[in-house]
């Protein structure tokens, strides 16, 4: 099967999964909404970014580097999956441990500091998810990560819908929360047993390896998680809940679009570490443009279509009282563009091993974006910091791209950007002109606008299509 197959097959299956757990996703975050109401649901946001702010400064970039080691085989496959196994497990433990007493001295309510002390468990079970995900990157067995995240919502909406036909409160609904991750990661490590042997290893001179490999990736993600979780921390500090409860059902949406630009840029990953390392630079263009125009695909109607769509979608998805969420989020959705140039450019930076030239965009990023948020969120709440992420996605994209263009020689082609951007501006045209329309008309309906006038105008050939659909390897 052609790589173009592979990639496609992987990205098709996990776009497949992605809106399947998206839809139950939002289908969990409307049930906890309505029902948490914006006060409790405030403190599930203050939760989960307490331990993400935490979770991902011990993130230590492993599901790149798991993708890029695999790619490089300097080390046998299942040795390096079990000491990367042992190494995620042993720093996870160790730092997240700490977070309950951490929690202690906040001024969070008794509650929030209850969920934080058992939903690390949650957390751990995030952190050894990322050696699997690189691990099945690495392979283009995507559909497995796919499948464990469907089990994890499915999960997650079951025991929300128990919990509250019981009325059992905000505490238990944390729990079911912990327990679709643990779903999550069982699937995913059981999955791993039919062709490696998943068990922690603990040879030093692997792990030395892991380190020397992953420390720049780190340090730039250490730096990262302030400006990413640092707003949410920074605003349950200085507003009510409430107002939490409104940002975080807002920034949700941003979440999940991040997740899938980390989706398909890590596929392509071991891909563009390949082809580096084997100073393949015709191969590497190929590569570098196919990651440019499929993210492209995906940023910009995310984007224009987003923004006009946003109050209504949040209102349909949260219900009453998050109606103040909608302009937030068409704010936040302008940011979701320089999100995805960042993650094409983050991921080459670790693709031609150039993680620690680009160390001081995330420092600098922090350091500027975290002031900013204790400058503006004190005087303008919610606007304050919307505007400062929208800053840093920006700031961070933009540096990225100019700094990583510097080492990679390569120039794109912009005719299918070009289509890609008219497609899309037709689409929002049409959503505009019908905007008098229920959204779940206008949704389905902006996505047949954009994927005609993609194939009308070329954008997607039609022998990628029957390269695509072939059946044959």
């Amino acid at each position: 099967m052609s790589t173009t197959r592979k990639i496609a097959h992987n990205t098709a299956i996990q776009l497949a999964g992605k809106i399947v757990s998206t839809g139950l996703g939002l289908v969990a975050i409307g049930m906890m909404t309505r029902y948490l109401g914006t006060e409790r649901f405030g403190w599930y946001g203050t939760t989960l970014a307490f331990l993400q702010f935490l979770a991902i400064l011990i993130d230590f970039g492993l599901i790149p580097v798991t993708a890029q080691m695999m790619g490089e085989k300097k080390i046998e496959e299942q040795t390096l999956l079990q000491n990367l196994l042992g190494y995620r497990f042993v720093t996870a433990f160790l730092f997240l441990a700490l977070a309950p007493a951490i929690a202690l001295l906040f001024p969070y309510p008794i509650e929030v500091k209850i969920a934080i002390s058992f939903t690390t468990i949650n957390m751990l079970a995030v952190a050894m998810n990322q050696i699997f995900t690189g691990y099945y990157q690495s392979k283009l067995n995507m559909h497995i990560q796919a499948i464990g995240e469907v089990i994890g919502r499915i999960v997650l909406v079951g025991g929300l819908a128990f919990m509250i036909y019981m009325d059992a409160g905000f505490i238990p609904v944390m729990i079911v929360l912990t327990l679709a991750s643990v779903a999550y990661t069982a699937y995913m490590w059981i999955a791993a047993m039919k062709i490696a042997k998943p068990i922690f290893a603990f040879d030093m001179s692997v792990w030395k390896a892991i380190t020397l490999k992953m420390w720049p990736v780190a340090i730039s993600i250490i730096f990262n998680v302030m400006y990413l979780k640092g707003d949410t921390v920074i605003l349950s500090l200085y507003t009510d809940f409430s107002q939490v409860g409104i940002y975080v059902a807002a920034y949700r949406v941003i979440d999940i679009l991040a997740q899938m630009a980390m989706m398909m840029m890590g596929l392509m990953l071991p891909l563009l570490a390949a082809a580096w390392a084997q100073k393949n630079s015709e191969r590497m263009r190929q590569l570098y443009q196919q990651s440019f125009d499929m993210m492209m695909l995906f940023a910009v109607p995310l984007v224009l279509g987003g923004v006009m769509l946003a109050t209504p979608l949040m209102t349909l998805v949260a219900g009453p009282g998050y109606e103040h969420a909608g302009p937030i989020l068409s704010f936040l959705l302008v940011s979701t563009f320089f999100l995805y140039i960042g993650a094409i450019y983050g991921h080459l930076a670790v693709a031609i091993d150039k993680q620690k030239q680009t160390m001081w965009i995330y420092i600098s990023n922090a350091i500027i974006t975290v002031i900013g948020y204790v400058y503006f969120i004190p005087r303008y709440g919610l606007w304050g910091a919307a505007g400062m992420t929208l800053f840093s996605e920006a700031y961070a994209g933009i540096m990225l791209l100019l700094t990583v263009r510097h080492y990679v020689k390569l120039k794109l082609n912009i005719e299918t950007f070009g289509k890609i951007l008219f497609s899309a501006l037709v689409m929002a045209a049409t959503i505009y002109m019908f905007k008098h329309l229920h959204v779940l008309i206008l949704l389905p309906l902006g996505g047949v606008v954009y994927i005609a006038f993609l194939f009308g105008l070329g954008a997607v050939s039609k022998e990628t299509m029957r390269e695509i659909l072939q059946r044959k390897a």
